[in-house]
């Protein structure tokens, strides 16, 4: 858990995590951060049985897609999971099942041609070291910002406790 967590704070380091959260502010700074384009977007039939949250990425722009059903604090969640993936680098793996490796992306996104595709992630479970790290990335992004500018520290013992309930290794 803690060469996790450690991972995680380095590549938050030169990302700025505005207080009080606002994820449209912070996916700005991202986007900058990156050099590229990124649009949030809602999209029906992101749910249970399908991924909840998918990030695709094309040569000129970032796209995260959200199930919109949910609450507002589970689909920032989300959003900020999908945001995790690109901080972190991930590139391979797609771990949506075959609901999107088997045409949903086309039902999906239908305008969209397969082949612009550079990357496609979409989270189902939290069973691969790329999707524990995105989780934990997500969760430290807003824990920073419910900290307030006075302490500027994590609140450690918070985290550990969802860490240990996730089961995440040390």
């Amino acid at each position: 858990m803690s060469r996790l967590r450690r991972r995680c704070e380095r590549r938050l380091k030169d990302i700025p995590v505005p207080n009080p959260f606002d994820l449209d502010v912070f996916s700005a700074a991202l986007a900058v951060h990156r050099g590229r384009p990124l649009t949030l977007q809602p999209m029906p039939g992101l749910s249970a049985g399908a991924p909840c949250g998918l990030w695709i990425s094309v040569p000129a722009a970032d796209y995260v897609f959200y199930d919109p059903g949910t609450s507002r604090l589970h689909a920032e969640h989300i959003v900020l999971h999908e945001l995790s993936h690109m901080i972190s680098g991930h590139t391979t793996g797609i771990d949506a099942g075959p609901e999107v490796s088997d045409g949903a992306v086309g039902r999906l996104v239908p305008d969209l041609d397969p082949k612009t595709i550079d990357t496609m992630l979409g989270r189902v479970s939290y069973t691969t070291a790329q999707e524990r790290e995105a989780e934990m990335l997500a969760s430290l992004i807003r824990a920073r910002s419910a900290l307030g500018p006075a302490t500027g520290r994590q609140p450690r013992d918070t985290l550990g406790r969802v860490a240990d309930v996730l089961n995440f290794p040390t």
